[in-house]
């Protein structure tokens, strides 16, 4: 059977549309009814219903489902297996977000090559739209992330609590925010909650989906916006930034999500160390917010 109509029938279940599919896969929305049309002769049953409110699986592809998900997860492993370097035992593919992996995701892998001897690493950064995919389709093993989304044989672990807190390059700036405020998308939760606790401002000029990207834009600008607290870290330590007082200070938590098929033994080690991990990252956090915002605790508020 060919991969490429498995992994596309997988990438319409997660997209909930063939055009969003056809995108995810770089093909056309008919190459990617093409493929479907194959898969569904090849197995001799309908996968999809299609109707205005969108695409729906049949019973015959809720069925093939939990099949498909582990045929593309035994090729990744066969290819993983096959492609392990000399003298190691064991693969394993690490995913992280990207502005988690200073502080975090680098750390954690340290930490692994130091105690799995017999381990080879490989490890992969991206926005969490990209490293779910890999998730899915059994490329990646277990990632960090802010939003992780439920999957079938994937468990998710709240793995510490980040914030997003308002920085300036100005140490002056106030919280009623101005023009050169940029609004960073951080996801519909914040969006929803900046509304709420910024109701009289309208609109930023300037809004960035750039995650971490973006900060380069704040500091080179001489703008303010809201980051995750890890990665600003080191330009308030530096000077470069600054906490704005009594500004709200929205909740970020990251995760870890990892497949639940993988060698639980070596699965368990590592979730321990990247636990520890992330305990010394919590404590550091704690440290910048007391030291460097002002009234910052009483002014936390919920997404």
């Amino acid at each position: 059977m060919d991969l490429h109509l498995i992994r596309t029938f997988l990438e319409i279940i997660s997209a909930g549309s063939f055009l969003e599919a056809a995108d995810r896969v770089y093909v056309t929305q008919s190459a990617v009814s093409l493929r479907v049309k194959r898969l569904e002769e090849e197995l001799g049953q309908k996968l999809f219903t299609r109707s205005k409110a969108g695409i729906e699986l049949t019973p015959a592809g809720e069925q093939f489902e939990r099949f498909a998900r582990s045929l593309l997860k035994v090729w990744e492993e066969a290819k993983y297996q096959i492609a392990l370097p000399e003298g190691y035992s064991d693969l394993l593919s690490i995913g992280c977000q990207y502005s988690l992996w200073p502080r975090l995701g680098g750390r954690w892998l340290r930490v692994l090559e130091r105690h799995e001897q017999t381990t080879a690493f490989r490890a992969e950064v991206g926005m969490p739209e990209r490293l779910m995919r890999l998730m899915i389709q059994g490329t990646v093993d277990v990632s960090v992330m802010y939003t992780p989304q439920m999957r079938p044989g994937l468990r998710v672990e709240e793995l510490l609590k980040e914030d997003l807190i308002l920085v300036a390059t100005d140490p002056g700036y106030s919280c009623d925010l101005d023009e050169s405020y940029v609004f960073m998308d951080w996801g519909p939760e914040f969006a929803t909650a900046h509304a709420f606790h910024f109701p009289r401002f309208d609109m930023a000029r300037t809004s960035l989906a750039l995650g971490p990207l973006a900060l380069n834009f704040i500091l080179d600008q001489k703008r303010a916006g809201y980051f995750p607290t890890r990665l600003v870290k080191q330009h308030i330590d530096a000077g470069h930034l600054y906490i704005v007082a009594n500004a709200p200070v929205f909740p970020f938590p990251a995760y870890v999500i990892w497949n639940s098929e993988k060698n639980p033994d070596l699965m368990e080690r590592c979730l321990k160390s990247l636990r520890n991990v992330s305990k010394q990252v919590d404590n550091e956090q704690e440290v910048i917010l007391e030291e460097d915002g002002a009234d910052v605790a009483q002014v936390r508020t919920n997404l």
